[in-house]
Formats: C-alpha cells, sequence, structure tokens
C-alpha cells in the first residue's frame, strides 16, 4: 500500500487526506493547533511534498509528514489539551 497523498481537503473539524492507492484518511485538526486555529485560505495553501510523503503549509510553518498521519501520529510539538 502507498502512503503518498494525491490530495487534501478540509471540512470544519477534519484534515482529509486522499491517497495514492485509493484509501481516504481523515484527521481530527484537533491533532494539529495551527491547522485547527487556520483560515480556511490558509489551510488551502497546502504544498504536497516529497512526491506525496509531507503535506507543508509555508504561511502556517506547518510540515506533515503523511506516514505519521497512516500511524496516527498528530503533531509532538504541542500537546492536544492546548489546541481545543
Amino acid at each position: 500500500m502507498s502512503t503518498l497523498a494525491k490530495a487534501v481537503s478540509f471540512d470544519d473539524n477534519m484534515l482529509w487526506v486522499d491517497l495514492a492507492d485509493g484509501r481516504r484518511l481523515g484527521v481530527p485538526l484537533a491533532f494539529f493547533p495551527r491547522l485547527l486555529h487556520a483560515t480556511p485560505e490558509q489551510r488551502a495553501g497546502c504544498e504536497i511534498s516529497g512526491g506525496g510523503q509531507g503535506l507543508h503549509w509555508d504561511a502556517l510553518d506547518e510540515d506533515i509528514h503523511v506516514g505519521n498521519l497512516v500511524l496516527g501520529i498528530g503533531d509532538s510539538t504541542v500537546s492536544r489539551q492546548q489546541a481545543a
């Protein structure tokens, strides 16, 4: 199975990542406080990097490894309680 991202989208509570192998992964925005508190326009500024291995938001100084999302690993720089 491939853990490479091919598209990213959002709803009010979730980050959605479409993977190259056809799976769609949903991750709560609470796992990533910068994304949780970002505007829709800032969230839309996502760049898929590393051939699909990473997600990058320059304006938010946010980088996410897609493989970590598959493993359920959120932002390790801030506790989830601080995100809410």
